[in-house]
């Protein structure tokens, strides 16, 4: 199970004025095997961008971010595959290929993280563990919102990643199915895989009572273990 550390880590946008924009600033934290943590923040705090960089989908532009005391910019060819399966990623943009059915697409996600012969049979769990057996012949337009979100999370689990990347995942969703979401990613945790969710539900966040980082534009602001949804102490 990975090690994730972030060391002074920023990221420098230009703006259409041409002048610098940080999205991420110095931000140095180092995330344990078999932590959950919640990002939380208002819009435009640098949540999405933090979880990118932590991923490897993007680079910073300052500092260094590490998997196992890798600097993760140093893998390249089969180690950046690795890299990519240690990660399970839920975007705020789906992910899922509209003209492909839902197994299709869970099997395209098993395909690239190596299961070949295996991709049916993790994709049918995975749909079960997200509440969703009979949605498998479905296009991605045939589903709410909602149930877009929870096959991204199957997606996200298919080949069962040492760390989820969750960005509002619970977006769209009911109470109810959010509270069901939560048991299961509570369930998940519990069995060993780290989970980094960027969320605005505090409620839940309140609820679970997990270590709580919260970002102010672009900087962190408060890392608390145990926390609740404000806590900067």
């Amino acid at each position: 199970m990975p090690e994730i550390r972030l060391e002074n880590v920023s990221k420098l946008y230009i703006a259409e004025n041409k002048r610098k924009q940080y999205a991420i600033q110095d931000v140095s934290l180092s995330i344990s095997q078999g932590e959950f943590v919640f990002l939380i923040g208002s819009s435009g705090a640098g949540k999405s961008t933090l979880l990118k960089l932590i991923g490897g989908e993007i680079p910073p532009s300052e500092g260094a971010v590490y998997v196992d005391d890798v600097n993760i910019a140093r893998f390249f060819g089969p180690w950046k595959a690795r890299l990519i399966r240690t990660f399970g990623v839920v975007s705020q943009q789906t992910m899922l290929i509209r003209k492909r059915t839902i197994m299709e697409n869970l099997m395209v996600a098993g395909r690239a993280s190596g299961l070949q012969r295996k991709s049916r049979v993790a994709a049918e769990k995975a749909l079960g563990l997200v509440g969703l057996p009979n949605v498998a012949d479905c296009y991605p337009a045939q589903l709410s919102i909602g149930e877009v979100r929870r096959v991204e999370l199957a997606r996200a689990m298919i080949s069962s990643p040492p760390v989820l990347l969750l960005d509002e995942l619970t977006a769209n969703l009911d109470d109810d199915t959010i509270w069901d979401t939560m048991h299961l990613l509570n369930e998940l945790n519990s069995r060993g895989t780290t989970i980094i969710m960027a969320t605005h539900a505090s409620q839940f966040v309140n609820y679970m009572r997990r270590r709580v980082i919260t970002l102010v534009d672009g900087k962190l602001f408060g890392d608390v273990k145990n926390g609740k949804y404000g806590d900067v102490v």
